[in-house]
């Protein structure tokens, strides 16, 4: 019997991170948290970064499950898709939960 881990239950877990793993993803997450829901172009106002570069950001964020966004006309409406948020939680809470102090 092997003690391996099988690494594909951290796949979720791991692209999720991945996502997470850019301040300005990070930012944009806080921004739609802040407000519930946002327009594409309402997070482009209030980031430092260009539409091109914010529009990359949330195809990131959207790939990995992390938001929904929908189509309203010429504009696309992005929002925290919780259920992912609390499935996040949930696995990263499963990783460490039994971490205890070791040093």
């Amino acid at each position: 019997m092997s003690n391996k881990p099988n690494l594909e239950k951290y796949e979720p877990l791991a692209e999720a991170c991945k996502a997470l793993s850019h301040p300005a993803r990070l930012a944009i997450l806080q921004r739609l948290a802040e407000q519930g829901t946002c327009i594409c172009g309402e997070i482009v106002d209030v980031m430092p970064l260009s539409q091109a570069s914010v529009s990359q950001h949330l195809k990131v964020l959207k790939q990995a499950g992390l938001i929904t966004g929908t189509i309203e006309g010429p504009r696309t409406c992005y929002c925290i898709d919780t259920k992912a948020i609390a499935r996040l939680r949930k696995s990263t809470e499963a990783l460490f939960g039994k971490l205890e102090s070791c040093c």
